[in-house]
């Protein structure tokens, strides 16, 4: 623990800061914590719960995530001799000393505290805070063994990028539900179910198991105990093997042949397909050209609502406005795909690469930004406008124009492709065109995934003005509308490619 603070000063600062802002939090986490001490049993558990499931989560995920090196791996005493089952013990003992298990000890001995005074013995209270420690000590440690045996020879920092992109995805709508939500001294029927559930699994079955007793349920905390004893033996076995395979297996040789930093390359299948959407990230994410057009569609969508504002519509529906708009482009994005990549396409063809392929693999990039953006935005939309109810409709009237957008951007791309500015030129300028080709494709495929979402729009229209029963009914036809038209997309799209090989090979050379 001393050693984390040596080394360049810089370095030492920017971890001296990030020990006083975790403790600044662990500060108010145990304060709101000791705050449930007057709370209902059901509040109390509902929190407690919820807070120690996300604990051990974070420590089962967060080394991977943070790409955290082990000081303790147990490859470092390989050279030693020492044996495997004694090694495994002294380093999850050890593992109870360090900064992350003294918060979490913190958390937990404040819960056991707001249990006791809820008429939980307060022996149970300290063996159930011991049992919710030692859990998140061994799944750290089975954490950072997998990153260092499995990973580590193939990590790039996209992996990484993917890894809290899927954090931001699930951690973003859920707080936005929570915000929404109106406590009024009892615990909302949703949140209850979730604790429920939590507190029978893995995760959150060493919180659960007081407040189980505390809410006189002994079945519950029967279940919870089994649970909590059995993940916990489960994850030391599992920790056992691990140090036994580390010790006695030689390292990865991927390593040692220095494979790694292929960036996309090294994530993605080796398909055709895989290939082509790894080419399409690198794009995507470094081309200005790419760039400007995801910046814009927030801006785009954000827009409308001025005008909206100002016209005295209300803010509550105003606030759907964005969704469907953002939706809307970014299923158009790809229309034209074709002719920014017109630098390369003439490798898919002389190589035979199949339609399928080449279809597939340029829609990646677009999903793998679309989804979390709108996994956000809708249940952003969705609370400000004050009612869940109506979340099924906006995702499917999302869904709807999204993949619509993208089955018609599938053959427009083959079909009209339009000349664009080169790589390397300002995403501004324009080149001279002697046709409306362009102008044609952009407004065949938005116009097109309005008419097609038609059924979606009117159904979500009809949730917002008269029923709510609408909604699930909104989610399912827009969904079935834009798979349906995704899949005929790509299916004709494909064929088009392959026909038009020499076409596209013209046009890439003109362009």
């Amino acid at each position: 623990m001393a050693g984390a603070l040596r080394g360049p000063a810089t370095r030492t600062v920017w971890r001296l800061i990030g020990l006083a802002i975790l403790a600044v939090v662990v500060v108010l986490v145990c304060q709101g914590t000791l705050s449930l001490v007057d709370a209902p049993a059901p509040v109390a558990f509902a929190l407690l719960v919820l807070a120690g499931s996300a604990i051990a989560l974070s420590f089962a995920v967060g080394p991977i995530v943070a790409g955290a090196v082990d000081p303790l791996d147990p490859r470092r005493f390989a050279v030693l001799g020492l044996a495997p089952r004694p090694l495994a013990g002294v380093l999850a003992a050890v593992g109870f000393v360090s900064v992350p298990i003294l918060a979490v000890l913190a958390f937990d001995v404040c819960a056991a505290i707001v249990w006791t005074a809820q008429g939980v013995p307060g022996l149970v209270s300290a063996l159930t805070a011991i049992l919710h420690v030692a859990t998140c000590v061994l799944l750290a440690r089975l954490s950072m063994a997998f990153g260092s045996a499995v990973l580590r020879p193939r990590r790039t920092r996209e992996l990484s990028g993917l890894f809290v992109l899927g954090i931001v995805v699930v951690l973003v709508p859920v707080i936005v539900f929570l915000s929404s939500l109106e406590w009024r001294g009892r615990v909302p029927s949703a949140l209850a179910t979730a604790a429920e559930i939590l507190g029978a699994a893995p995760i959150g079955a060493a919180s659960a198991l007081p407040g189980a007793l505390a809410l006189d349920d002994g079945r519950g905390a029967w279940l919870a105990a089994a649970v909590a004893v059995a993940t916990l033996a489960l994850t030391a076995a599992a920790w056992l093997f691990a140090v036994e395979r580390i010790l006695t297996t030689i390292d990865n040789p991927v390593e040692a042949r220095g494979r790694g930093g292929l960036g996309w390359f090294a994530l993605v299948p080796g398909t055709p397909a895989g290939v082509i959407a790894a080419r399409g990230l690198v794009y995507w994410l470094r081309d200005s050209r790419y760039l400007v057009n995801v910046v814009i569609i927030p801006v785009a969508g954000l827009l409308p609502c001025v005008p909206l504002l100002i016209a005295g519509v209300p803010p509550e529906i105003v606030a759907l406005v964005p969704v469907p708009i953002m939706a809307l482009f970014f299923g158009w994005l790809p229309h034209n795909d074709v002719a920014y990549d017109s630098s390369a396409v003439w490798m898919h063809i002389a190589s035979a690469v199949r339609g399928i392929s080449d279809r597939v693999g340029r829609l990646v990039p677009v999903l793998l930004i679309a989804v979390p953006v709108l996994a956000i935005a809708i249940p952003i939309a969705t609370a400000t406008y004050g009612r869940w109810a109506v979340l099924p409709a906006i995702t499917g009237v999302a869904a709807s124009l999204f993949l619509t957008g993208l089955g018609l951007s599938s053959i427009s791309s083959v079909v009209g492709p339009y000349a664009v500015s080169r790589p390397g030129d300002s995403p501004f300028q324009q080149p001279q065109r002697s046709d409306s080709s362009g102008v044609t494709a952009q407004a065949v495929v938005m116009m097109g995934a309005i008419v097609l979402s038609a059924p979606t729009l009117w159904l979500g229209w009809l949730t917002i003005t008269q029923d709510v029963e609408n909604a699930v009914p909104a989610m399912w036809t827009g969904l079935g509308i834009g798979f349906a038209v995704l899949v005929l997309g790509l299916g004709l799209g494909s064929w088009l490619f392959e026909r038009r090989g020499a076409r596209i090979m013209e046009f890439a050379g003109t362009t």
